[in-house]
């Protein structure tokens, strides 16, 4: 048996569009045009395409980088580097993939999962 996992709605910035200042959505979002600034799609999935130029904070649950992105990177669950990606800037996530002939000139911070509600407790000393 096969399982279909359907996404949400998608918001798309084209090849021919240019954006300057903060964005943000409540859906996944994918960027084949230029935005500077700061990226913001609410804890959902980013999509930098083989057409976008970014220069940009970010911040969302999944970055998925395929071309030029310059700026800070904040991905709650991952960062995928595919080869075509040039990233310049500081990441911060809990896993990151990165292909063979991508590039990145900055940090990259691995953070711990957060700790899962409904654990055991610990003992709190006074």
């Amino acid at each position: 048996m096969r399982r279909i996992t359907v996404r949400g709605e998608m918001t798309r910035i084209g090849k021919s569009i240019s954006i300057k200042g903060e964005v943000s959505c409540g859906e996944d979002f994918s960027i084949d045009g230029q935005v500077e600034g700061a990226i913001d799609p609410k804890g959902n999935r980013l999509i930098i395409g083989p057409n976008g130029s970014v220069k940009a904070n970010v911040n969302a649950c999944t970055v998925i980088v395929q071309c030029n992105l310059e700026g800070t990177i904040h991905a709650s669950d991952r960062v995928d580097l595919k080869q075509s990606a040039t990233v310049v800037g500081d990441i911060t996530t809990q896993r990151i993939f990165i292909e063979e002939g991508a590039q990145l000139k900055g940090s990259v911070n691995l953070q711990k999962e957060a700790p899962k509600k409904g654990g055991p407790v610990g003992l709190v000393s006074p």
